[in-house]
C-alpha cells in the first residue's frame, strides 16, 4: 500500500525532529493527535517505521572503515556462509544480490589490519570460495529517504 501526503509529511517531520512528540507532530502538520497516531500505528504494523531507536554511527564506535565486500558463495551451501556472516559483529549488513557475486556485505573494520583480519575469518569457511572488497573513502551521499517521501503523488 503506497504512502499519501500525510503520512510522507508525518515520516518527514519524524526523521527531522526524532524526539517530537505525538501532540506537538498533529500541531505542527494541522492534524488531529489521534490521526497522528492512527497513522503512527498503521506504518509501524506495515513496516515502513522500522524502529524509534537511536542511529548510531560505526565511526563513533570506533570504527572508521567502511567496506562492502562481495562474495562468491560454494554451490549450495548459502546457509553456511550467511551463518559464519552472522557469527561476525563487524558486518553490519548482508544483501543477496545478482551477478558475478552472491552476497554483498557492508562491513567495518578499526583500521585496514582489522578489515584484512575480518576478511580472513570470512575467507576461513569452505563456503566462501572468493570476495572482491571495495574500501569506502568518503561518502558523497549519506543515506537519505526524505526526497523520496517528498515525491509521494497525492493519493
Amino acid at each position: 500500500m503506497p504512502l499519501d501526503k500525510l503520512d510522507s509529511r508525518l515520516l518527514v517531520t519524524m526523521r527531522a525532529h526524532p524526539r517530537i512528540g505525538l501532540t506537538e507532530l498533529a500541531r505542527l502538520l494541522g492534524v488531529a493527535r489521534g490521526t497522528v497516531q492512527a497513522r503512527v500505528e498503521k506504518m509501524l504494523a506495515r513496516g515502513v517505521i522500522a524502529d524509534f531507536g537511536p542511529t548510531v554511527t560505526p565511526e563513533g564506535a570506533g570504527y572508521p572503515i567502511l567496506a562492502f565486500v562481495s562474495l562468491q558463495i560454494a554451490q549450495g551451501r548459502l546457509t553456511e556462509a550467511v551463518q559464519i556472516l552472522e557469527s561476525l559483529p563487524e558486518i553490519l549488513e548482508v544483501y543477496g544480490t545478482s551477478g558475478q557475486s552472491d552476497l554483498l556485505c557492508r562491513v567495518v573494520a578499526r583500521s585496514t589490519p582489522d578489515l584484512q583480519e575480518i576478511i580472513a575469518r570470512i575467507l576461513a569457511s569452505p563456503a566462501v570460495q572468493r570476495t572482491d572488497t571495495t574500501i569506502a573513502l568518503s561518502v558523497q551521499v549519506p543515506y537519505r529517504i526524505e526526497p523520496l517521501l517528498q515525491a509521494t503523488p497525492d493519493a
